[in-house]
């Protein structure tokens, strides 16, 4: 480990130590709309409900949560994934894709950012990972939209989270995760259309996650 990770890491421990001391004066912030009441067509794609094995929700630890898989004209699947936190307690804290992807046996084979238009001239930057099991291929693009900020980085997010612990009061929070497979090793396409539907997708969420 260089010692620019060691630094890293450091940092990440004393910010999990200061926010283990403020939590718990943190209240909850609750959604301000169910995430079950989340639409399931989004433009022209087509979504319809779902939900994980009962097991990983209890793993996972969210207070309100959203699934469905997206169908497109093309009949191309987009699988949307939203999780709200009311107070990101210890044991409760935002699972990142990066540590439960692998444990699916899907190896992350790429990470990059990307730079999403989402109106009115905003930007947002969110993670892709290339994942591969197999011959099998898949793009995942992810964020934490929490306290009304889209953020794509979780040593961003967990020195935020300490920041409004302390500063707000507020330790809510949400991950968004879009998944879609890679037909015919066409990862140029796959990117493309994941993007458009997060450009449509994130407008959207600011009616079921705080600002």
């Amino acid at each position: 480990m260089d010692m620019r990770h060691t630094i890293t890491a450091c940092v990440i421990m004393a910010l999990t130590l200061v926010l283990h001391n403020y939590v718990s004066q943190a209240e909850a912030v609750p959604s301000t709309t169910p995430l079950s009441t989340f639409p399931t067509q989004i433009g022209e794609w087509k979504g319809n409900t779902d939900r994980f094995d009962d097991k990983i929700y209890e793993v996972l630890g969210v207070d309100d949560s959203f699934l469905a898989n997206y169908f497109g004209p093309d009949n191309r699947l987009i699988q949307l994934y939203v999780g709200f936190y009311g107070s990101q307690r210890e044991g409760d804290i935002i699972h990142s894709p990066r540590n439960c992807m692998p444990g699916g046996g899907w190896n992350i084979t790429r990470t990059t950012d990307k730079t999403l238009s989402i109106g009115d001239g905003g930007k947002a930057t969110v993670r892709q990972l290339l994942l591969e099991k197999g011959k099998q291929k898949q793009l995942v693009l992810y964020w934490f939209q929490s306290r009304g900020r889209i953020i794509s980085s979780e040593y961003s997010q967990k020195i935020y989270l300490v920041m409004d612990a302390i500063f707000r009061n507020r330790t809510d929070g949400s991950f968004v995760r879009l998944i879609t497979p890679v037909v015919d090793d066409d990862e140029e396409t796959a990117a493309t259309v994941l993007e458009r539907f997060g450009e449509r997708l994130i407008p959207l969420l600011s009616d079921y996650i705080p600002s």
